[in-house]
Order: C-alpha cells, then sequence, then structure tokens
C-alpha cells in the first residue's frame, strides 16, 4: 500500500473532525428567578443574542418570582414595559420560555394564568441542571 493511499482516508477524517465544531448549534439556558429585577433585561438580552447568532437554540427557564414573567398582563412596572409582546415575538424566533410546575404548586398557580407560549417543567432547578450537564447548555442569568 502506498502512502498516498493510505494518507488520503486519514486526511480526509481530520478534515471532516475539524468541520464538526462549526457545524455544532449554540445552545443557552436563562435563568430568570425575578421577573422584577431580570424580566427586560433577560428579554432585551435574548433578542439581542438571536440578533447577532439567529440560530442559537435559547430555552428560558422561570422559576421562584421568575415565572412572573410569563403570567398573563405581566409588566415591568418600573419601566410600563408589557412583556407579553416581546416573549410572542421571541417564541416565534424559536426561544422556549419554561414555567417551574413547584413554584406553581407553591404559589396555587395555574396553567391558564400564564401567556400561551409558556412550557410546563416539573422542576426549574432540575430542568437548568438537566440543561447544563446533559445537554451542554451555557448558563446565563441576566
Amino acid at each position: 500500500m502506498s502512502v498516498r493511499r493510505f494518507l488520503a482516508p486519514l486526511l480526509m477524517l481530520f478534515s471532516l473532525a475539524g468541520a464538526a465544531p462549526a457545524l455544532a448549534q449554540d445552545k443557552v439556558v436563562y435563568h430568570i428567578d425575578n421577573a422584577a429585577e431580570q424580566g427586560t433585561k433577560a428579554l432585551r438580552n435574548i433578542r439581542n443574542h438571536l440578533d447577532v447568532a439567529p440560530k442559537t437554540d435559547i430555552r428560558v427557564v422561570t422559576h421562584a418570582e421568575g415565572v412572573d414573567l410569563l403570567m398573563e398582563g405581566a409588566k415591568d412596572q418600573k419601566n410600563n414595559i408589557e412583556y407579553a409582546p416581546l416573549i410572542s415575538d421571541l417564541k416565534g424566533r424559536g426561544v422556549h420560555f419554561e414555567v417551574c410546575e413547584i413554584t406553581m404548586k407553591r404559589r396555587n398557580l395555574t396553567r391558564d394564568q400564564f401567556v400561551m407560549e409558556a412550557e410546563f417543567t416539573p422542576s426549574g432547578v432540575v430542568r437548568i441542571t438537566e440543561l447544563q450537564a446533559r445537554d451542554h447548555y451555557a448558563y446565563i442569568k441576566p
């Protein structure tokens, strides 16, 4: 076997391996546990994130007071900004918004109190852990 025949498949393999990271899609979880402090900032960060990297897979996981971000009629009281239109726009761009069911139970909240874009997860903290550890999402807490 000539050296060229031996090296050609190896070179092909290395070139494909080198291209693999370029094909990978960025994945990010945004952690919201206080809508009053994080809501507007988080939604703007996510919009800006997608403006620069539109193919990013973004998950927003809310728990504790963070679930208030996804409640019907919720708004930034300080700046008089309604969250629903911003959430709807981001959902249209592929962002997933998740609400912790433990928080819902603790606060006696029901699914119909949340915007229609909301998804539900048994535990916000467990969900964040899964996304980071198992699914390799980057973590951002605005």
